[in-house]
């Protein structure tokens, strides 16, 4: 792997001008979760062995460079196989636009299946697509998409290497593809609704294959570890760390915290130019089942109360929303009763709010803007996942404290 990340990156520091030799690039989503990452890594890998192109076939992160400080996780799954982060390709290390134009591109898309409008330009480009999240491709015949809502991409990658080209796999290779397994579906665990047969399938055949790999719960709990790691991390840079945005008539985020609630939420909401911030909070009881609290914040009275409202009424899922006592007035906090309505699920009832609010024409996913802000993760481990060791209580008391806090400066 190594050799073959050190040739991509040389040919990207010789591509110059519009008659140097093109790239088939593998893409994954905008929020370069440790699966996403994954994906592109061993299938750019795969189709450098098996696809007969005169196109270079390169991983591309899809995240700058600077942002991947924010994926410890990765950052630790890296060093563990012994790969350099220093190996990898970002998204502002390589001109997309400009390769298309000049009809020098190929994209395969590993772990979304549809592009961002300010990428549309590169539609024309999408050869294949690999993904396990709701299908929302069209149809075409000149792009195979291969969309299975399994618990991890990397499940649909190692079964396309293991059925076309064995070979290739080695021991490297392999924990990449099992890390990503594992932590996405939660430590191959029925209790929390990620695993599907077929990741249970490919898993225990990597296992087979490659008796040397960590055993599946140490590994879970490392990579966990590494993933709620904030250390060195300011709180912007915590807020932002697993973030999702989207934006109508509001511009609305929804952020998931690995730390108690801190006084600069009205600071980061002025600063990014957000309405109004939903923050998703997750500890665990003794017996390891997880405790979701809610709370909607927003300098507007209006939108907050809107917001707050629909919440509590939607049904597709239902939160199962009790009103927590908070004397903050810009927020509104919840305990959250439906605890596998994670943010992945809070975020369709978001956007249902936005196009009922706006009309369909002016929801746009937030990746898709430019404010600099980086997305999150799809298949974050906080999403609809119980953890072992989880997060350090945050209860209806530390809510009131901290705002009180900050009503108070």
């Amino acid at each position: 792997m190594e050799e073959f990340l050190t040739a991509c990156q040389r040919a990207v520091k010789a591509n110059t001008g519009p008659v140097a030799p093109g790239f088939h690039v593998v893409l994954g989503n905008e929020a370069c979760d440790l699966d996403s990452m994954v994906s592109a890594l061993a299938y750019a890998y795969f189709l450098s062995k098996t696809a007969h192109s005169e196109m270079l076939v390169l991983p591309l992160l899809n995240i700058r460079q600077s942002e991947l400080l924010l994926r410890s996780d990765n950052i630790f799954l890296l060093r563990q196989t012994g790969l350099s982060p220093d190996l990898l390709l970002f998204r502002d290390q390589l001109d997309l636009q400009a390769l298309q134009r000049d009809g020098r591109l190929r994209l395969t898309l590993v772990d979304h299946n549809v592009l961002p409008s300010s990428d549309s330009d590169l539609e024309v480009a999408v050869v294949e697509v690999i993904d396990h999240h709701l299908q929302e491709r069209e149809p075409s015949p000149s792009c195979p998409v291969t969309v299975e809502t399994v618990g991890s991409c990397a499940t649909l990658v190692t079964e396309r290497i293991i059925q076309k080209s064995p070979e290739i796999l080695d021991q490297q290779l392999a924990q990449l593809l099992y890390a990503a397994v594992v932590l996405d579906c939660v430590n191959m665990s029925p209790a929390a609704g990620k695993v599907t047969p077929k990741d249970s399938q490919f898993a225990a055949a990597l296992e087979t294959r490659f008796p040397a790999l960590p055993p599946r719960g140490a590994l879970f709990q490392a990579l966990q570890n590494a993933k709620f790691d904030v250390s060195g991390l300011n709180t912007e840079q915590m807020l932002l760390k697993d973030m999702k945005a989207v934006s109508g008539s509001l511009n609305l985020a929804v952020s998931v915290l690995y730390i108690t609630l801190e006084e600069e939420l009205s600071s980061f909401c002025q600063k990014f130019g957000f309405d109004l911030l939903l923050l998703m909070t997750i500890s665990f009881t003794e017996n390891k089942e997880p405790i979701r609290e809610l709370a909607v914040f927003s300098h507007s009275t209006t939108c907050r109360d809107q917001v707050s409202q629909y919440l509590e009424q939607a049904h597709s899922p239902a939160l199962d929303l009790s009103p927590i006592s908070c004397p903050h007035r810009l927020l509104t906090a919840y305990q959250q009763g439906n605890t596998l309505a994670s943010r992945k699920k809070l975020l369709p009832i978001v956007k249902d709010f936005l196009r009922e609010r706006d009309g369909d024409s002016r929801l746009v996913d937030g990746e898709e803007d430019e404010s600099g802000v980086p997305p999150t993760p799809m298949n974050s481990l906080v999403e609809g996942c119980p953890l072992d060791g989880g997060l350090p209580s945050i209860s209806a008391q530390d809510l009131e404290e901290k705002f009180s806090k900050m009503a108070n400066n």
